[in-house]
């Protein structure tokens, strides 16, 4: 079933393989959402801004709705990845050893649903710590990324690389300061943080 249809309603109800999965086993908070719906609903809740894709088509649409909405075109990025370099460079984005950038666009391990986080290792933010990032975050994620709980996030981790295990395993999980103070967030560095969620299931 179309992502897109699973969280924002369809008139049909999903099959019960549809519901099936590698962690299926694995008991969530809330119960009554699928994985999918869980993340966004935690994701939101932390401060989280989340977009929908259907296609990387879409995608690069709404980097450029991002880009205008906070005036950021020619501007200096911070970005590992070459795969994204070609979405600094139709926009006239300065990549090359920024010295202030504005964001940090970059993609992600894992998204983490129990808690609506982003996992993050050295392949995305090389040894940088959440606090010594750009206060702007850019993601670009697919729906087959997201699993229930950090430890599935780890063990994914483990899989994927095999024997060139990636460091500074991180995650980030809060995208706004919080309205009172907050003794769970005490220590962690809040983020203006904007998800493009593209559909690959």
């Amino acid at each position: 079933m179309n992502f897109f249809k699973k969280i924002f309603g369809s008139g049909e109800s999903a099959s019960d393989e549809e519901h099936e999965s590698e962690y299926a086993g694995t008991p969530a908070p809330n119960s009554h959402l699928s994985l999918d719906e869980q993340f966004i609903f935690n994701f939101k809740k932390n401060g989280g801004k989340f977009l929908y894709c259907e296609n990387s088509q879409e995608a690069a649409e709404q980097f450029e709705n991002i880009l205008e909405e906070n005036d950021w075109f020619e501007s200096e990025v911070l970005c590992y990845e070459p795969a994204l370099f070609h979405l600094l460079e139709e926009n006239k984005l300065f990549y090359i050893a920024p010295s202030k950038p504005k964001f940090l666009l970059a993609s992600c391990e894992n998204l983490i649903s129990d808690e609506g986080s982003i996992l993050f290792s050295s392949k995305q933010i090389r040894q940088n710590k959440p606090n010594e990032l750009p206060a702007n975050i850019v993601i670009i994620a697919t729906t087959s990324q997201i699993l229930p709980m950090k430890s599935d996030g780890l063990t994914a981790i483990k899989r994927k690389y095999d024997r060139d295990i990636p460091t500074n395993i991180t995650t980030i999980k809060y995208f706004e300061k919080a309205k009172e103070e907050d003794f769970t967030q005490y220590g962690s560095v809040a983020k203006n943080l904007y998800l493009l969620l593209l559909e690959d299931l």
